[in-house]
């Protein structure tokens, strides 16, 4: 997998210190309140398992799977819900775990969708924001880092089901996706 990566873009190092300074911000944020962390799957896995170490408050944890990649390495713009949240969501803090915004088409789909289940309120934290990849305005609440308009994989992120277990956020060599579509 690692030979596969053209160059590192998010150390395991920056990780650990992305999750450390998000999760105080959030236990500040969120001092006196009982928020959903909702979780986008796949991708959140290990953001989410590392951030909500870092919160300490009393929170609950959910998760839906949604999608808008369906293969490949650009957003097909369809967002899919495969897995629906499992608890009413009424008058509660929300605060979706992801592990990447680009085209935002997909945070602001859920977005609304909860807003308009009655969510008291909705924010959003990622490990990744790709300004660059923007199709809909958007910024998101609370951003580890901000990357360029590259196609990366790694602690989460993946190329048709694959390198989501690096332990680090890697550009993927442009050889390797290329060569399966030709």
């Amino acid at each position: 997998m690692h030979q596969d990566i053209e160059r590192i873009l998010v150390t395991e190092d920056e990780i650990v210190e992305i999750c450390d300074r998000l999760g105080k911000q959030l236990t500040i944020d969120y001092q006196g309140k009982k928020p959903v962390f909702l979780g986008l799957l796949k991708g959140c896995v290990p953001f989410m398992s590392d951030i909500v170490r870092k919160v300490e408050l009393p929170i609950e944890i959910v998760f839906m799977s949604v999608s808008s990649y369906h293969g490949g390495i650009a957003s097909s713009g369809d967002v899919k819900i495969k897995m629906d949240l499992d608890i009413p969501i009424s008058d509660r803090d929300i605060v979706i775990v992801e592990d990447i915004v680009d085209t935002a088409n997909t945070i602001v789909t859920i977005m609304d969708l909860l807003k308009h289940r009655g969510a008291k309120s909705v924010k959003m934290v990622t490990l990744l924001d790709k300004p660059e990849g923007r199709l809909r305005p958007y910024q998101p609440d609370y951003v580890g880092k901000v990357i360029p308009k590259e196609f990366v994989v790694g602690y989460g992120l993946d190329y048709d089901e694959f390198y989501r277990n690096l332990p680090y956020v890697g550009v993927l060599k442009p050889e390797v996706y290329t060569k399966k579509h030709e």
